[in-house]
């Protein structure tokens, strides 16, 4: 049972890793760098792992890009 939880946790970690790369890469496409976008530790070292996206820390200006660039209510 343990090497069963252990793949599953390691399939939990890649997976919020790739999630990571696709919000990294859309960010990107348009014009917003978050360099200190990653897993947070002390969530992905918990057992199981649950990791949890940390946007990590930026300018006021740089945390107000993404919401210019999403849709709005009325896009929905």
């Amino acid at each position: 049972m343990k090497e069963e939880a252990k793949r599953s946790s390691a399939g939990t970690v890649e997976a919020a890793k790739e999630a990571v790369a696709e919000l990294r890469t859309a960010l990107e496409r348009v014009g917003i760098k978050l360099p200190s976008l990653r897993l947070d530790l002390v969530t992905r070292a918990a057992g199981p792992p649950r990791p949890l996206v940390e946007p990590g820390r930026c300018t006021v200006e740089t945390a107000r890009r993404p919401a210019a660039v999403l849709p709005g209510e009325g896009s929905r």
